[in-house]
């Protein structure tokens, strides 16, 4: 197996086309984060993307796109932002996972979104959990039939509040794809405000991840969603397409209007609007959120990790990181624990606020 690593802007259209080719080899390789499009667009305001491309004969076998940071510290691209993460090659490829981390200059390649069926790569998982799938192949009508039966508590709720918003506020009207810049900078404003009030890191206090977003959404690969009552806008998503797939991304409502579950009701349109608009399917993320076991249809097995050679900088990345990780898969395992954490990271918001 021969490899070489490029900048991704340096792949040509034959390579390209072989990557898209590649992607049919494995249902779950066609999902967004794994498509040219997401690797392209991150490297187009990172510098420190590359694609290792792998060879065996005469065709190109797979593609390992990849971030390396100082030490040799690798990540999948977007690592944080990505929901999916693997090789673009099918599953059952073999080959020797260090010496693929040499040939790319990488002590370590540690990540948490893998898929898990990846031959390679196995040996490697500390944990496997699950990506849930809302499935539409077979139209919207049919996935809100399923609905009802694997969670008619939360489908009968959602349908009320559907009703009761559009009563108190206004008629309900659902936009699948905007091409507005001002509803895009509304959702980015909603979810910087949810990230500060619930204690998270706020991704889009990063200008590189703003110009990403706004990237794939002036070029289409992003789609934004939102749901307007009457004259006001009460929720939006945005999300990754590739084909038929969809990947989730940012939701985000307007808090004034929270008592309706806003986001709920979003998420039950954009089944509707994806279903009306060709895609087959929307992967939803691992998290804990609980109301995602109502609209999934299947799972998709990814595993958390790291392939490490033994040099200093993977020692120290282990020394780094182990802890925390440990600690993080302990809650995210335990819905107990998750409700814990949440209303830990919320106090702590609030405190922080107020000492502002």
């Amino acid at each position: 197996m021969r490899v070489h690593v490029v900048r991704p802007a340096d792949l040509g259209a034959a390579e390209v086309e072989r990557w898209r080719e590649l992607q049919g080899s494995h249902p779950d390789l066609g999902n967004p984060f794994l498509a040219p499009e997401f690797v392209l667009g991150v490297a187009r305001f990172r510098d420190d993307v590359r694609v290792a491309v792998l060879e065996d004969g005469p065709r190109v076998a797979g593609f390992f796109p990849y971030q390396r940071g100082p030490l040799g510290i690798g990540h999948p691209v977007g690592f944080g932002l990505t929901d999916l993460q693997g090789m673009i090659a099918p599953p059952g490829l073999r080959f020797d996972a260090r010496a693929l981390l040499r040939a790319c200059g990488l002590s370590v390649w540690d990540f948490d979104h893998l898929l898990a069926d990846q031959a390679a790569f196995v040996p490697f998982h500390a944990v496997r959990r699950v990506e849930p799938v809302m499935e539409l192949a077979e139209g919207f009508e049919a996935f809100e039939a399923h609905m009802k039966k694997a969670a008619p508590k939360t489908h009968k709720t959602i349908r009320y509040k559907e009703r009761k918003l559009g009563r108190d506020v206004g008629e309900l009207r659902y936009e699948f794809a905007s091409a507005d810049a001002a509803d895009l900078r509304r959702l980015m404003a909603w979810k910087s405000d949810q990230y500060n009030r619930t204690g998270r890191t706020d991704r889009f206090a990063r200008p590189w991840i703003v110009k990403l977003v706004r990237h794939f959404h002036e070029t289409g690969f992003g789609v934004l969603s939102v749901l307007w009552a009457g004259d006001e806008p009460v929720s939006t998503h945005f999300g990754l397409r590739n084909g038929p797939v969809m990947a989730g991304w940012f939701p985000a409502y307007d808090t004034r209007f929270g008592r309706y579950s806003p986001g709920m009701i979003g998420h039950l349109r954009l089944a509707r609007g994806c279903a009306e608009n060709g895609v087959a399917e929307i992967a939803m993320g691992r998290g804990g959120k609980e109301f995602k076991e109502g609209f999934k249809g299947r799972e998709i097995p990814i595993a958390e990790g790291r392939v490490a050679r033994p040099t200093p900088g993977a020692g120290l990345h282990w020394a780094r990181t182990e802890p925390l990780n440990r600690a993080r898969g302990a809650v995210l395992d335990n819905p107990v624990l998750y409700r814990r954490a949440d209303r830990v990271l919320k106090a702590y918001a609030r405190l922080r606020r107020r000492a502002t």
